[in-house]
């Protein structure tokens, strides 16, 4: 006897061939959970499934869960020694996942009417076996507003779209709260299993699909999917913690860099507005003239991370936060003293963005050879 599952839109049989099934990571998720389900309960025009993986919850994740129709919850199962919380809890989800495409998204995501189905279109339409959206991110609040901004202008400009998606290019990214991947590709190159250590486990994967001579492909899509990250200063800091050091490949000089950009735009700003007032024109038109260049160069590279006014504005005291906020990552992740969601890795001295950047140099070398 074949066993209905209502998926909130229509009823169909357990044995029916489903195209997407949508896995959903979900560890103290209770503040943002239900507008996450809700979102992807009423998508249309695909046959789907979601199933939400408990990852030991201490809220009423489960229980939010549980009161949407039709959703699947499995356990994540125990940790093992090695394993990143959220890699253990994909791979429980792909196991019992029967679409023929799987989507990873966070629970902190919301999903635009049809997005789903436009996804697997989209994906078909330009040959990718992985298709990874870069949702808009919603930001409340000083800390969120200052230095979003500036960490996905600087991703923006490390981990280009156009290069990710073309396949002569052996670069590869993918942002982990939106990651449509074909069940094909997903089992060929191991899938979460064979990057269970990973930290930054989105890139990893990308890296195993490119590597497997499969086609990416990443752009932004606030037309499909939105997020807000995080809810407070101290989640800002752990998450970003866990994850800078691993994105790019000087941290150091980055945080230098930032931080002396900031001291310059300021300071010159400061000096043209003293030198103006004691009537010394000529000092102020410089110090004003260099000030409009160097916010100038800063803001253009702002406005490509697309965010509202507010946060591109208040983006200049996101600089010298951004560079503390690599610094400690770098630092922590030396000590092997990395946390999050109440657990805790050894961190890694391997950096992710470094490998990819040597192989893309490697790859620019052979061909030019």
């Amino acid at each position: 006897m074949s066993t209905m599952v209502d998926t909130g839109t229509h009823t169909r049989t357990r044995t029916e061939r489903l195209t997407v099934s949508v896995i959903v990571p979900a560890r103290n998720e209770e503040a943002s959970l239900s507008a996450c389900l809700a979102s992807l309960v009423s998508q249309t025009g695909i046959a789907f499934e979601v199933i939400v993986i408990d990852d030991h919850s201490t809220d009423r994740t489960r229980e939010i869960a549980a009161s949407f129709p039709g959703v699947r919850i499995i356990e994540a199962g125990p940790l093992s020694e090695g394993w990143t919380g959220k890699n253990n809890a994909l791979v429980a989800g792909a196991r019992e996942a029967r679409g023929e495409w799987l989507l990873f998204t966070d629970a902190d995501t919301a999903h635009r009417p049809a997005s789903l189905a436009r996804g697997v279109a989209e994906a078909k339409r330009h040959n990718a076996a992985m298709l990874s959206y870069s949702p808009e991110q919603s930001v409340e609040g000083f800390w969120e507003k200052a230095v979003m901004p500036v960490i996905f202008a600087e991703l923006a400009a490390s981990y280009r779209p156009s290069q990710v998606s073309d396949p002569r290019s052996s670069a590869a990214a993918a942002n982990g709260q939106y990651i449509l991947i074909a069940r094909e590709a997903y089992d060929a190159v191991g899938g979460h299993a064979a990057i269970a250590s990973s930290l930054l486990e989105d890139v990893a994967l990308a890296r195993a699909v490119k590597r497997s001579g499969r086609k990416i492909f990443f752009r932004y899509a606030a037309d499909a999917v939105r997020t807000r990250m995080y809810r407070s200063f101290v989640q800002l800091r752990e998450g970003w913690t866990k994850n800078l050091a691993l994105l790019f490949p000087s941290p150091r000089r980055l945080a230098l860099l930032r931080a002396l950009e900031f001291v310059l735009i300021v300071a010159s700003f400061a000096i043209g507005i003293a030198t103006g007032l004691r009537g010394h024109w000529q000092p102020a038109v410089v110090a004003a003239t260099l000030c409009v260049i160097l916010y100038a160069s800063f803001f253009t590279r702002i406005r490509r991370a697309h965010f509202f006014a507010d946060a591109n504005v208040l983006a200049l005291l996101g600089l010298p936060i951004f560079s503390y906020l690599l610094l400690r990552s770098k630092r922590f992740h030396r000590r092997g003293n990395v946390s999050w969601k109440g657990r805790s890795y050894p961190g890694t001295r391997h950096n992710v963005a470094l490998d990819s950047r040597a192989q893309e140099d490697h790859g620019l070398s052979h061909a030019q050879s």
